[in-house]
């Protein structure tokens, strides 16, 4: 079976290469699915849809293929003594869970209180963005996010706050469907200070 080997930094559990499928393998993935959901892949109504699939998922997966470190190493450090922390509010967040592959949608707020170099501010939502658009846990996110952040810049703390939809739990499952999942990630200053934490959560549920 032709596979293209995906990206080095992407591997399996063991340490191993990933393999990429082809575009053709994964279209009749998705007949497959079809045919197994009840209905006839054959079907006029159907017929593209395992192109329109396989072109959604590059979109909705595109974090894969991408590196948040490379988006945070352009930093400054003429900040004209700015001493003061730095919030970003309502990022979008769309993702898909690894339990059901299923949307999981809400906003994340994240902020960091720079030791002496500052990021713009865009590509702090690049991030967000990067680690959405793969499969995996809300709280696994919220923590790489956080991570990444934290490794990259150094700063004197970070804070990160995700708050979603789940949609494997409002359309399957137990169906509720106002339930919001609210995860948060605390480093540096923002762990010890008690002040400073609560000034972030309360800038969040604005």
């Amino acid at each position: 079976m032709a596979m293209d080997a995906i990206t080095p930094k992407n591997e399996t559990s063991r340490g191993e290469p990933l393999v990429r499928p082809t575009v053709q393998e994964a279209e009749d993935a998705v007949r497959t699915l079809i045919a197994w959901a009840g209905d006839d892949p054959r079907r006029e109504g159907l017929l593209d849809t395992p192109k329109r699939v396989v072109n959604a998922y590059k979109e909705w997966f595109a974090g894969y293929d991408e590196d948040p470190v490379k988006y945070l190493s352009r930093t400054f450090e003429d900040v004209q003594g700015y001493d003061d922390i730095v919030i970003l509010r309502n990022i979008d967040v769309e993702s898909h869970c690894e339990h059901h592959m299923a949307p999981f949608i809400g906003k994340a707020y994240v902020a960091y209180k720079p030791s002496a170099a500052v990021v713009g501010i865009s590509k702090l939502a690049r991030v967000v963005e990067i680690f959405s658009k793969r499969l995996q846990t809300q709280e696994t996110m919220t923590a790489q996010i956080c991570d990444a952040i934290t490794d990259s810049l150094a700063p004197m703390g970070t804070a990160v706050l995700i708050e979603a939809v789940h949609e494997c739990m409002s359309t399957r499952g137990v169906h509720h469907k106002d339930v919001t999942t609210i995860t948060t990630q605390f480093t540096g200053v923002f762990k010890s200070d008690a002040d400073l934490r609560n000034r972030f959560l309360r800038v969040a549920n604005q």
